[in-house]
């Protein structure tokens, strides 16, 4: 019989984040620096100054992902993150086990995204960081 082994995909490097939806950005930010010591690697700001979506960094390879609530967007957990070298190539492998998946698409951070929905109903998403993607310059410039 099939091992588990035999259904690993080549380019799954694993989870790199978990994304949170918060009611206050700024303060969602400054507590996970002031009480835990991650910084931001990535902000994005709307035209306002208003922060839309912000990556915290908590290793070299791992972020929280926080995004703002709306009246269709409560706070919690909203979904993980995968990274992906190829993110074409694991569409093609989930789409040939049957995975309903998203093509994949420039994403805000300069990566190379696509998502599912686990068989719980999570939301997931693949990501191809490349060396010019906001998430692969804090990764290439970790200390």
């Amino acid at each position: 019989g099939l091992g588990a082994q035999s259904l690993h995909w080549d380019g799954n490097k694993g989870v790199n984040h978990v994304g949170i939806v918060v009611d206050d950005m700024n303060q969602a930010i400054a507590s996970y620096q002031k009480l835990y010591g991650f910084d931001p690697a990535a902000v994005l700001k709307d035209d306002r100054g208003q922060t839309i979506l912000a990556f915290i960094q908590v290793n070299r390879t791992t972020f929280i992902e926080l995004a703002p609530s709306s009246a269709t967007r409560r706070a919690g957990i909203d979904h993980f993150g995968l990274e992906v070298a190829d993110a074409r190539a694991a569409v093609d492998t989930l789409r040939q086990r049957g995975v309903k998946v998203d093509d994949p698409r420039k994403g805000r951070t300069v990566s190379m995204i696509t998502t599912t929905t686990d068989p719980t109903g999570v939301r997931m998403e693949l990501s191809e960081l490349g060396p010019d993607s906001m998430l692969g310059k804090a990764i290439a410039n970790w200390k």
